[in-house]
Formats: structure tokens, sequence, C-alpha cells
């Protein structure tokens, strides 16, 4: 994860999802671990920014490669946008490539369609807001839960619902290899989690969201007009599901 330095280097949080026989321990003062015994992505996430030190945490993936000023980066931005609760930044693929578009320069405002379109490893976080807020990651959400997507998005629209500020600084600070859940996930499941999905975040606007989605699936070669009816049928059952397990 880190070509230019030792690891140690780092203030390092390892939430280790494991077994009792299976316990993971640190010799590093600056890397600590928390052993935990249940499973699922969202889980995984709270457990780590309960248990964060310092003033900005950073979401990681142990699959990711940081660029050699990331640190830098993330302070400076923060140190320029101190009313952010939250910054993300740009990643690119392995093969050095953008993840996708990004704005030209910081956005300061964003749109529900932004915050939908922001990956876990983009995310820097003030702690003290978290502390303050006590906002967590929905665990209906993630790889190991019911609905396999979505759990940052609703982290982000649960910290814009509380009028926090989350902006976005198109600077690079890691590269990731580019497959993601949704891209293991066929059709039906796709809309079957995005049901679920857009009944969390959207009071009213589920049918607009869905229809939304569609749109640009379709124009974007993603899927065919003879599949949207299956498309449709998968959102509702996500929608029936999701609020069945919140009943």
């Amino acid at each position: 994860m880190f070509p230019f330095c030792h690891f140690s280097d780092f203030s390092i949080l390892i939430v280790n999802q494991t077994l009792e026989n299976k316990l993971l321990v640190s010799d590093f003062p600056s890397i600590r671990v928390v052993n935990s015994f249940e499973k699922g992505l969202s889980k995984s996430r709270n457990l780590g920014l309960q248990n964060a030190k310092g003033k900005i945490i950073l979401i990681a993936d142990d699959d990711e490669i940081f660029k050699e000023d990331f640190e830098s980066s993330i302070l400076e931005a923060h140190n320029n946008y101190p009313e952010a609760a939250s910054i993300c930044f740009a990643i690119e693929d392995s093969n050095g490539l953008l993840f996708k578009k990004y704005p030209s320069q910081s956005k300061l405002q964003l749109n529900n369609l932004d915050i939908f379109n922001i990956l876990s490893i983009e995310i820097s976080l003030k702690k003290a807001v978290f502390d303050q807020l006590k906002i967590k990651f929905d665990t209906n959400f993630g790889l190991g839960s019911s609905f396999k997507m979505g759990e940052e998005a609703i982290f982000l629209s649960d910290l814009k619902n509380q009028n926090q500020n989350i902006i976005i600084v198109p600077k690079v600070i890691t590269s990731h290899p580019s497959i993601s859940t949704d891209d293991k996930l066929n059709l039906e499941q796709r809309y079957y989690v995005q049901g679920a999905f857009l009944t969390r975040v959207s009071n009213d606007g589920y049918f607009k969201g869905v229809f939304m989605k569609l749109f640009f699936d379709i124009k974007q070669n993603k899927i065919k007009i003879n599949q949207v009816f299956v498309a449709l049928k998968s959102a509702n059952k996500g929608k029936e599901d999701f609020l069945q397990i919140t009943k």
C-alpha cells in the first residue's frame, strides 16, 4: 500500500474480521488492530470509526496503493476547507487512468448524484464531526449484508442531512484495481440493491430514482429495452424487502 516508505510510518487501524483462533497482532506501536468476530463491511467500518484516533480519518482498502504525496494533499485540503465535515478525493485505476470523471476544480456544493457516485476510498472525515453526530454506516448495506452496495452513499447522505458540508477535491491520492462490487452483480442483483438503496435515501423520490437509473443504463448500453421489466421488478423486490427488515 505504501511503496515509498514503511507502513509503520503512518497511524493505521486494522479491523480484522476473523475467528477466535486466528487473531491478528501488531508489532508496531503505530499500527493498532481490532479483531472482530462479526461479518459485514459496514460493521467493520463502524468499528473502525469507533476506534479511530487522530483528527482526520481516511477509509482504506488493503488492495489500494497510495501516492507519495497523499498525506500532504489531504492535510492541505482540510486546511483550505476547515468547514468541510468530509472531503472526497480522486483515485486512479491500476493503469493510471482516472476511475471516473471528476470535476476540474474543487466542488463545494454536492447534489445527490455526486454523493451517490462517491466510493469509500475517496472519503476522508473529520473525527470530531463524526463523534458529535454519531452517524454510522447502515449495516443493512455493503458486502456481507442483505444489500451488497450503497453503504458509502447512504453514510454521506446521512451526513448531508445533518447539514454538514461534503466537498470534492479532485486530487489523486491513491490507485485501486478497477473491478467493483457492481461489476460482480448481475442485472437483477444490481436493481434489487438499487430499490432498497433508493427507499433508504429518498422520502418520495423512489420512482424518479429508479427511472433515472434505467434511463442512464439504457443510454450507456448497460441494459437493453427488453430487460426493463426485469429491472423494475427487481427494484420493487428490493424496496419491499428493505421495508420488511426495517419495520
